[in-house]
């Protein structure tokens, strides 16, 4: 239980890094992207209390994976190109896919936001797999 709770914070703090460092990334290649975050019609402002959650998220989904990963890790093989864990963390994104359909489709921002947000999603999730299989070594 200690390891699955280590691996899922690790896996969680990873997420919050990588997806910091995606998100400035994209800020910097699309300048528009930094105007439509500061919108108070679209995002809570940073000073706002709320806005912590932001930071708990990664965490809790990292505890999630991790226990999920200890339930279906034999389900995944390597591949020509990835590992077990590469893989789940894509069967992870995969799943996620369909909350960035409606989200484009019920909240006003741009497609670009949308795939900046898919994009990241893809990176943090493929990075969380890999740190579980090999923290379950």
């Amino acid at each position: 239980m200690k390891k699955l709770v280590f691996s899922g914070l690790l896996a969680g703090l990873v997420m919050l890094v990588v997806g910091l460092l995606a998100n400035q990334a994209f800020g910097l290649i699309f300048t528009g992207l930094k105007a439509e975050y500061e919108n108070p019609n679209l995002f809570r402002s940073w000073s706002d209390p709320l806005m912590s959650l932001y930071f708990l998220h990664p965490f809790l989904v990292g505890l999630i994976l991790a226990w999920l990963w200890s339930k279906t890790k034999s389900l995944f093989r390597a591949g020509k190109c990835c590992s077990p864990g590469v893989n789940f963390g894509l069967m992870y994104w995969l799943i996620t896919l369909p909350g960035m359909l409606i989200s484009y489709a019920s909240f006003p921002v741009s497609l670009l936001m949308i795939l900046e947000w898919t994009l990241g999603g893809l990176f943090q999730a493929m990075v969380a797999g890999l740190i579980l299989e090999r923290m379950d070594k």
